[in-house]
């Protein structure tokens, strides 16, 4: 079955794709990968996202991975599918491989790398995706991976061209995430990108985050949103501190992704190493990743 927007929220972590230092996709370091993010409370896994360095899949790895995911799932979490590409025909293929092999719905951003649209454009990107595909989708706003923002009325624009049941908003703007919250909660679900948003984004009304460092919080990944739900405690504020140094560690150390899965390495996930055009994280970039785990007591 496919989503809808009251499927979408909470701890919506997006997997890495394990890669040998060939670049053969590393299926049963994916499953376990994949068993373990269900472990730590995820209500839904994205596939093919940023983490997945899907800039570097074709549709067929692509389908392959979905129906991977679909299969080890067995119904426990939904499976959202990226299918971002700058053309809508590279988008639709990849949307389509991802439906064949049972996506729950599709994550796309804007037409990427194209680093302008028009109004018009970015309707016929979205109206063009839910033309060809049968899935509902979850928008992703990330200007600094697009190479271009979508503004609060873009937003308004698509939810009434497409069947866009919620936004990966990953704006580093909090006035925008302010409006995009107040504006349009109730009619689909807002999921926080970026770490140091997710506990007060969560407190004013978003339901759910699809972001990176979460899941090296154990227990506590699964908890963000009813504790940011609560009146602020001591706890609160010291996990608000630890995402926000994770995100800081994880985004600011070597090239994305390579630090995020070498810090899956260090705490025992066969997380592999980046494909090309993405070089390993080099032993210092580690060390740096073990001196803040230490900090933090992760691992």
């Amino acid at each position: 079955m496919t989503m809808t927007k009251d499927d979408l929220n909470g701890f919506v972590p997006a997997i890495v794709t394990p890669f040998t230092e060939t670049g053969e996709i590393m299926e049963d370091g994916f499953v376990e990968i994949f068993e373990w993010l269900i472990g730590q409370g995820a209500t839904a896994i994205c596939i093919a996202g940023d983490n997945g360095e899907s800039w570097a899949f074709s549709a067929e790895e692509r389908g392959r991975l979905t129906r991977i995911a679909v299969d080890q799932s067995q119904g426990r979490v939904k499976v959202i599918a990226g299918c971002s590409a700058p053309t809508l025909k590279g988008s639709v293929a990849y949307a389509q491989a991802v439906q064949e092999n049972g996506a729950d719905a599709l994550l796309s951003m804007p037409q990427t790398y194209v680093l302008k649209a028009t109004r018009d454009e970015l309707l016929h990107r979205f109206d063009g995706l839910a033309r060809n595909t049968d899935l509902p989708i979850v928008a992703y706003n990330s200007p600094r991976r697009a190479g271009l923002e979508l503004s609060i009325d873009d937003i308004r624009a698509i939810l009434d061209a497409a069947p866009v049941i919620g936004i990966k908003e990953s704006s580093r703007d909090f006035f925008h995430h302010t409006h995009l919250i107040n504006r349009f909660a109730h009619r689909m679900s807002i999921m926080v990108g970026p770490c140091h948003y997710i506990v007060p984004g969560i407190a004013l009304g978003a339901h759910g985050f699809i972001a990176t460092g979460p899941e090296f919080l154990g227990p506590d990944a699964a908890r963000i949103i009813s504790l940011a739900r609560e009146k602020p405690t001591a706890h609160t504020a010291s996990l608000h501190y630890k995402l926000t140094r994770l995100y800081e560690l994880l985004m600011g150390t070597s090239t994305w992704p390579a630090s995020f899965k070498a810090a899956l390495n260090l705490i025992g996930l066969p997380a592999g190493v980046p494909r090309d055009p993405v070089s390993p994280a080099t032993p210092a970039d580690i060390e740096k990743i073990k001196a803040v785990f230490a900090e933090l007591e992760i691992g």
